[in-house]
């Protein structure tokens, strides 16, 4: 019984590598350049996966799939980003499969 609840919830299976980051910047932001620096500094792997309008279209809201080094700081990770973005809007989220 015991095993089969571990089994459930999922104990001691792999996570997945891949998190969702959702960054909000402004409309004149060149994001295809902007963020590659801490990208290259924290992260193994990036794709742009999706970019989208807000905000009447002054903002934008781009959704990456980021693979972050074992022992990269979220937190700074997330600094850095909000250095570049005007500190707008960063979501950085759970685990995702590819």
């Amino acid at each position: 019984m015991f095993l089969i609840v571990l089994g459930k919830v999922g104990f001691g299976v792999k996570k997945s590598p891949y998190k969702l980051l959702k960054v909000t910047i402004p409309e004149d932001l060149d994001y295809q350049r902007e963020f590659e620096e801490v990208f290259n500094q924290y992260a193994l792997s990036y794709e742009l996966q999706k970019v989208k309008t807000t905000d009447l279209g002054s903002l934008y809201e781009l959704v990456y799939l980021v693979s972050l080094y074992y022992d990269a700081d979220e937190k700074e990770f997330i600094d850095a980003l909000r250095c570049r973005n005007g500190n707008l809007n960063i979501v950085l989220g759970m685990n995702v499969e590819r």
